[in-house]
């Protein structure tokens, strides 16, 4: 049992300890971060070489002696991108550190019915995440060589490993990001806010935003990366209209406890339905 939950019964507290706690949880998921960033920068060979690998599949004409190296242009840059590479480690190791201080500090306010669907789009949200960033990571290296390929056939192109790096930042965590529109979608819909009706109403417009989106989101903006996120954000969000349909469906299809009432007219009240909602000891509210 928390702390909050032990100075009331309805998970409420003053405002200076819910600042308190929070300042708690933060401390946590930092604590989590630092010790994923330590295991980033210890493992940092083996985690640059997967990196950079998309970089060495370019064609090799405009590399020198044939190889594709990136360069570094600075003294410091080499602690940079240690440091850069270290965090994105740790921001990944940590994660459920750091999301389950986020729902820790939220959950005490949530019905036992909210926190089993909370419970769900978390579970689906870090899978999707890893499947957008690693069909961005399969797709770098045909935006990199389309832009490579543009310069005069005698050149040779140095690309500098934080320019690189930026570049592979940005397309793992947008196309990451991406592959969570259509659960957002199916949140909203599951919490009343967006309807399978509305849904289908503005759906060409809808469809026609993604493709618009891929293709300013992507770093490059060349035409296979931008088809790349907008096919499979399509498909994706086709899943979730479909269900949003069923979520409708079924909800349709409940009795409406306020049918047949008038205005001036009590509504009934489920106790049992109420309780159900509630964990065991749980006071109404």
């Amino acid at each position: 049992m928390t702390k909050r939950t032990q100075a009331d019964p309805d998970g409420r507290m003053p405002l200076m300890d819910h600042l308190r706690e929070l300042r708690s949880r933060l401390f946590k998921a930092v604590l989590g971060l630092v010790a994923g960033g330590i295991v980033g920068w210890v493992f940092f060979p083996p985690i640059w070489d997967f990196l950079k690998k998309p970089y060495t599949r370019i064609p090799a004409e405009h590399c020198i002696d044939a190889k594709c190296d990136l360069v570094v242009h600075g003294i410091f840059d080499g602690f940079f991108i240690h440091l850069k590479v270290a965090l994105i480690v740790g921001a990944v190791i940590s994660s459920p550190v750091w999301l389950y201080q986020i729902w820790a500090f939220v959950a005490p306010g949530l019905y036992k019915r909210e926190r089993r669907w909370t419970y769900v789009f978390m579970i689906a949200a870090v899978p999707l995440f890893g499947l957008g960033a690693a069909l961005a990571y399969l797709t770098m290296d045909k935006g990199l060589s389309i832009f490579i390929g543009l310069a005069p056939g005698d050149s040779i192109v140095l690309v500098g490993v934080q320019d690189y790096l930026g570049y592979a930042q940005a397309m793992l965590l947008i196309f990451g990001l991406t592959f969570e529109l259509p659960l957002f979608i199916v949140v909203l819909n599951v919490a009343g806010v967006l309807t399978h009706d509305r849904i289908r109403r503005s759906r060409r417009m809808l469809l026609f935003g993604i493709f618009v989106f891929a293709a300013v989101a992507t770093p490059s903006q060349d035409p296979f990366t931008m088809l790349a996120l907008a096919l499979p954000t399509v498909f994706l969000f086709e899943v979730a209209e479909i269900l949003a349909y069923f979520h409708d469906r079924r909800k349709a299809a409940r009795p409406d406890p306020y049918e047949g009432l008038s205005d001036d007219e009590a509504s009934p009240l489920d106790l049992a339905a109420l309780d159900a909602e509630l964990e065991p000891g749980e006071p109404r509210r």
